[in-house]
């Protein structure tokens, strides 16, 4: 492979290895979906301070509000988060609220209750979920690429494909360790279903190169396998950007002008999207032509 697909690949494996190291230093934040709990969102015409609100709920007497937290959310609204809170103690905490600020309008824009045993089954599913996405992964690309079985490994297209998403999902994730310990950003099953579907969209950039690199060699291309795949990659570039710019900027409307719950669903999917896109001619592509050997 040309010298510049090295450093691109050298670049992505350390950027891989802090993602991996934020994980396992900070982790993930996990969210009242998987954690159990209750979340509240209220919106106020004038948002009173953090610390007021705070002290509000403190005052009342349940027993669940004792590691509650308050963020503020937007211009006017605000999260409460506590633990498992039953219908009258909502009512009650929405009733505290009214009339500890009677000036302001509070109006309530979301609230979920999850149990523990809810978000511990939520877990296991999501695990579940990317465990038959990768499986279905690897036997498309084995049903998809048979005809190479002479020509290419079709286990260093498998592993070439897993890795590309590996990359494409981890560093994500420690971007959102690193916002969970500096933000307060947590996960939700939102951010699973992101992680879905960057797995579902950016295995289609990969599968693309490698089915340009098929035709290639099955129209008697005989050049060295390390120009196949870059002649393929140029090949397939402006579908690869095209696509890709078209999912970026309509997440980004979503990120900028869309709801608090969605807004991190948004960025996860320009980060793993963009990441598509590159891992599939920095990561896979390489990993391709260094993990095979051309038959005769």
């Amino acid at each position: 492979m040309k010298h510049f697909y090295t450093t691109m690949f050298v670049t992505s494996v350390v950027v891989l290895l802090a993602s991996v190291a934020a994980l396992f230093i900070w982790g993930l934040d996990f969210g009242v979906d998987f954690t159990g709990g209750s979340i509240l969102e209220v919106q106020f015409t004038e948002r009173p301070a953090v610390e007021e609100i705070t002290g509000v709920l403190e005052r009342l007497n349940l027993s669940v509000l004792r590691e509650i937290t308050v963020s503020p959310a937007g211009e006017q609204e605000a999260i409460v988060r506590s633990g498992p809170l039953a219908e009258e103690e909502h009512q009650e905490v929405l009733r505290a609220l009214s009339g500890a600020f009677p000036k302001v309008a509070v109006t309530e824009v979301r609230f979920d209750s999850i149990g523990p045993a809810i978000g511990a089954e939520l877990k296991r599913k999501s695990i579940t979920a990317v465990a038959i996405l990768l499986t279905a992964v690897l036997l498309y690309i084995a049903w998809m690429f048979r005809t190479l079985s002479r020509s290419l490994s079709l286990w260093a297209m498998a592993a070439g494909t897993v890795l590309g998403l590996a990359h494409d999902v981890l560093i994500p994730m420690g971007v959102f360790a690193v916002l969970g310990r500096y933000a307060g950003v947590e996960i939700s099953a939102v951010f699973v279903a992101a992680i879905l579907t960057i797995l579902g969209y950016t295995v289609s950039d990969k599968v693309v190169i490698y089915d340009r690199v098929r035709e290639n060699i099955l129209r008697g291309n005989r050049a060295p396998l390390p120009d196949i795949v870059h002649r393929s990659v140029l090949q397939t570039l402006v579908r690869s950007i095209n696509n890709t710019l078209v999912v970026i900027l309509s997440s980004l409307a979503v990120f900028l002008f869309g709801g608090e719950s969605i807004r991190y669903f948004a960025l996860a999917l320009m980060l793993g999207i963009g990441l598509g896109a590159y891992s599939s001619i920095f990561v896979a592509s390489p990993l391709l032509v260094w993990l095979s050997r051309r038959k005769s």
